[in-house]
């Protein structure tokens, strides 16, 4: 067991050949399917109560749904209105977890403006079920509701329209890097001892008589194959769930539906408001969230039944954000104020037949087989209950004794002596020859990690300068990200280690080349290699941006899957009877 190779559940290239390794020698307690952050989490799990545990992603970690949402360790506060008291008690019990405990350097407070509209009944109603909430832990450590008068409210958020409000309720909830937390729990399963993998699918499972045993992989970037063998395999593959389940041959317990969610992404300046915004819509809420220096604008929920990996936005999911924010701003955002647009599929549980339409966000385990577990549904909040359920499901496949989960004692990677640091911030920007705003920087996106990044630039100062066209980032956070995070593309690097293809205009391609620059020795690209991953990249920020001009799904997609993929050896699984 122990710790993985190297410092700190470290993912780099030797770690990968290393994991390839292991996975063909070693037989493990469990596999686990899919590199989101359910996934990662059942790893740190599993790992954490002393099993042995291999983790195998297709494409990157929070490739698909973990990269794309609405970037927010959110409390559930609409659930209350569906009376679901049970989903917001937990939602907000790993709220705090998170805050305060497992991942305070990646999960930050974050104020919201709720615009009243209506007069005698709104107030009383919204103060009844913030009351409740903040009873429930809306309110531990974060300020509980406060209530504005229309000319308060207007002097939080100077941007809403006269007449797009009577008053207002303030309460807190948190904003999170999605990515960058899946990518931080996954390492952390690997510093307690799991073998984690990406570029690694699962094209088949073995089974002797009616149990699964293993899987049959494929490296997804040379096209090497082998298998690897476990008391149980754990499918964690979101949206992908019923096309994993097809391998086994066995119907499944539970269906998963796609739902499309788009954001577009502002500049900080469009919007004058202190305050995140939630909005009421005719079906659901809209959120305006700060992100660094721009605000996210989402979501849409539409159904979605086409491409898994690469699902696009089109110009009427489009339209349809920027019409419902428009109602209440003064000054109205147009398509030319867009920095970054992104998509992604919430993975909905389905019943049998489609008459179930209330479809759910709560999450099913179920043993699909011997030898193996599904689990799907959830939200990104629960995933530490959702990875403790599927372990708990797996167990009887386990022979050893399986201890119970202690996931809510193990604080993230980074997250360890990260208050401490913060008290540090100038003197260590000083240390580095940095700007303290830097070190802020690092400090919110590494924890404690910041001085593991800052050492990768010993001898090589010209590592500390920005990104020339995204100098938000330094470079030497490039190079982190290929040496110690797993980044294996400049895909990974540019749209998930760090957030370039939604935080400026040019979506990345205007840095491409110096990134792979910086990451090509670490990698082992050549020229070639060079070159090649600068045209993919440029070709999926094409793809993308002209999708996003056309009218309708259908057409949207056709566009975007023809971009090439970044792992060339990628095989598209048989589509089940979706």
């Amino acid at each position: 067991m122990g710790s993985n190779d190297g410092v700190h559940g470290q993912l780099g290239p030797e770690q990968r050949e290393a994991a390839w390794a292991r996975l063909e020698k070693q037989h493990f307690d469990v596999i686990v399917i899919g590199g989101g952050v359910v996934g990662a989490g059942i790893a740190l799990d599993a790992a954490t109560r002393g099993l042995s545990v291999a983790l195998v992603e297709a494409r990157d970690l929070a490739a698909g749904t973990s990269s794309r949402s609405s970037k927010m360790f959110h409390g559930g506060l609409r659930y209350l209105e569906q009376l679901e008291f049970g989903l917001v008690k937990e939602a907000l019990k790993e709220r705090e977890l998170a805050l305060s405990t497992l991942a305070p350097h990646l999960v930050k407070p974050l104020r919201f403006l709720y615009p009243l509209t209506h007069r005698v009944w709104e107030r009383p109603y919204v103060a009844a079920g913030l009351a409740l909430y903040d009873t429930m832990g809306g309110a531990k450590s974060v300020p509980g509701q406060r209530h504005l008068t229309k000319h308060g409210a207007q002097r939080l958020a100077p941007g809403l329209r006269d007449d797009a409000m009577i008053g207002g309720v303030t309460y807190y909830d948190t904003v999170v890097d999605d990515a960058r937390h899946t990518m931080t729990v996954a390492r952390t399963a690997a510093n307690y001892g799991a073998v984690v993998r990406t570029s690694t699918q699962v094209v088949g499972l073995i089974k002797e008589a009616d149990r699964v045993t293993g899987v049959k992989l494929r490296d997804t970037d040379d096209g090497r194959t082998g298998e690897a063998h476990a008391s149980v395999v754990i499918n964690a593959t979101g949206v992908w769930t019923d096309e994993v389940q097809a391998l086994s041959r066995q119907r499944g317990r539970f269906h998963v539906r796609a739902s499309k969610g788009v954001h577009i992404v502002v500049p900080r300046d469009r919007i004058v408001s202190d305050a995140a915004i939630i909005l009421r819509t005719a079906t659901s809420v809209l959120f305006v969230i700060p992100w660094g220096a721009h605000w996210i604008v989402g979501t849409t929920d539409t159904d979605w039944n086409l491409d898994l990996a690469h699902p696009a936005a089109t110009k009427a999911d489009i339209d349809y954000l920027l019409d419902r924010v428009n109602e209440v701003l003064v000054t109205p955002l147009t398509h030319a104020d867009i920095d970054g647009v992104y998509a992604g599929l919430r993975p909905l549980l389905a019943g049998e037949s489609d008459q179930t339409s209330k479809l759910s966000r709560e999450h099913a385990v179920a043993r699909v087989a011997p030898g193996l577990v599904s689990i799907a549904g959830g939200k990104y909040t629960t995933y530490r209950v959702m990875a403790a359920d599927a372990v708990d499901e797996a167990a009887s496949d386990i022979p050893a004794r399986v201890p119970e989960s202690v996931t809510e004692k193990v604080p993230l990677l980074g997250a360890d002596g990260y208050f401490a640091l913060v008290n540090q911030t100038v003197p260590l920007a000083e240390h580095y020859g940095i700007h303290a705003y830097r070190m802020t920087h690092l400090l919110d996106r590494y924890g404690s990690l910041a001085e593991d990044v800052l050492a990768m630039a010993d001898g090589k100062p010209e590592l500390l300068q920005p990104i020339t066209d995204a100098p938000a980032y330094l470079q030497v956070e490039a190079v982190y990200a290929a040496a110690a995070e797993g980044a294996l593309h400049l895909d990974d690097i540019l749209a998930r280690r760090t957030r370039i293809s939604i935080e400026y205009p040019h979506r990345g391609v205007d840095c491409a080349e110096q990134v792979a620059g910086l990451v090509a020795p670490i990698l082992g690209w050549d020229a070639d290699d060079v070159d090649r991953e600068i045209a993919t990249y440029r070709a999926r920020v094409e793809a993308e941006i002209e999708s996003q001009t056309q009218p309708d799904d259908k057409a949207a997609d056709a566009l975007r899957a023809a971009a090439p993929e970044p792992r060339p050896q990628i095989l598209e699984p048989v589509p089940s009877e979706r």
